[in-house]
């Protein structure tokens, strides 16, 4: 019996359409339909100019490869793809924990792929490995321009949601964030509330989404009530990096408050005024973002913008399974909370007027 008539039972979608087949690839690659599918299983034995013209097709056509077809057809495989960069910094760590407790709680299991760059051939490779082992759908955790710009430009064949901070739906691809933008106001808008008006921030990675859209919370916020935005302090998410931003304020000229990008940061900058007697709040005010397990344990407790990650995979999870019923893309921005602790007060009067002289 040739093996064509299974192919066409699984490849009918649940509208009864017929889905392309493996010998459909293989006409329009030029090659046998046993190399598709050694290219799918990814056999060694195939060059790699061949596994690339393959996997075009593949791309190009929407073409699900069998495991994954059959798991479409039959729902019995219960299995979503997660692709991440492998970022071990406190946001995409988080998400990524979250999208996968998500996943179980609906009933899935997670396959995750951490990806060997955040170019569209990686994107692409991430993607194929995925298919492979019959995914559902995918959620990709994007917290780079880089990534997902890549991911746009993929063609997926089957429902996407990027977790990509100020980033909009386009069709196939539903988009999930936390509002960093809205959090940057809440912690400007804050310092602002309490009377200052030389507000500095120290920013993280521009490349990342997240670093740029709170550099642009603090101005928006700053240009809106009227004042100038300023001093500004790139760092890079790093401790130590925020060390080095809190020497550059002191050299400065030391502003009243300063907003930092993540609570890591926050602790060196919380270092590097205290090197030289610097005190928070009383001599600088300090508010920060992400509210981390540890930003109640630091000397004072920091004020720091909450991000939810539960919830962030959580409507994830739940966009990607409406995506697989056949619901249409959508975004979702889910807006952070202030927790004020400790760490910022009224300037002091000091601040505003000189000393006297004791003449």
């Amino acid at each position: 019996m040739s093996d064509d008539r299974p192919l066409r039972h699984q490849n009918a979608d649940r509208d009864g359409h017929r889905r392309l087949g493996l010998k459909d690839v293989a006409k329009a690659a030029g090659v046998s339909y046993q190399t598709v599918s050694r290219v799918i299983n990814d056999d060694p034995r195939v060059s790699q100019a061949t596994r690339q013209r393959v996997w075009k097709v593949i791309r190009q056509t929407g073409y699900v490869p069998n495991s994954a077809a059959r798991a479409l057809v039959t729902s019995q495989a219960k299995l979503l793809g997660i692709i991440t960069d492998g970022s071990t910094r406190y946001g995409p760590a988080g998400i990524l924990a979250a999208v996968e407790n998500a996943g179980r709680d609906a009933g899935y299991s997670s396959s995750v792929v951490v990806l060997r760059g955040a170019d569209e051939a990686a994107t692409v490779e991430g993607y194929e490995r995925l298919i492979d082992q019959g995914v559902e759908g995918i959620v990709v955790i994007a917290p780079r321009l880089p990534l997902a710009e890549a991911v746009r430009r993929t063609k997926f064949a089957v429902p996407v949601v990027m977790v990509a901070a100020g980033e909009s739906s386009i069709d196939g691809i539903s988009t999930v964030s936390e509002d960093q933008e809205y959090g940057a106001r809440l912690a400007t808008r804050y310092l602002l509330d309490l009377g200052h008006s030389r507000i500095a921030h120290v920013g993280g990675e521009l490349t990342w989404l997240d670093g740029q859209l709170r550099v642009r919370g603090w101005k928006l916020e700053m240009e809106e009530a009227g004042m100038e935005p300023g001093p500004f302090v790139q760092a890079d998410w790093t401790g130590e990096s925020g060390y080095r931003a809190g020497k550059q304020l002191l050299d400065q000229g030391l502003p009243t408050g300063v907003f930092v990008a993540s609570d890591l940061m926050c602790l060196g900058v919380m270092r590097a005024f205290y090197e030289v007697g610097v005190r928070v709040p009383r001599d600088v005010s300090l508010v920060s973002f992400d509210d981390s397990e540890y930003a109640a344990q630091y000397f004072p407790p920091l004020s720091s913008v909450r991000q939810n990650f539960g919830r962030l995979g959580q409507e994830a999870v739940e966009m990607l399974l409406r995506r697989v019923a056949g619901e249409p893309a959508d975004t979702i921005s889910i807006p952070p909370a202030l927790v004020v602790r400790d760490s910022a007060t009224r300037p002091r009067s000091w601040s505003a007027e000189p000393e006297p002289t004791g003449r």
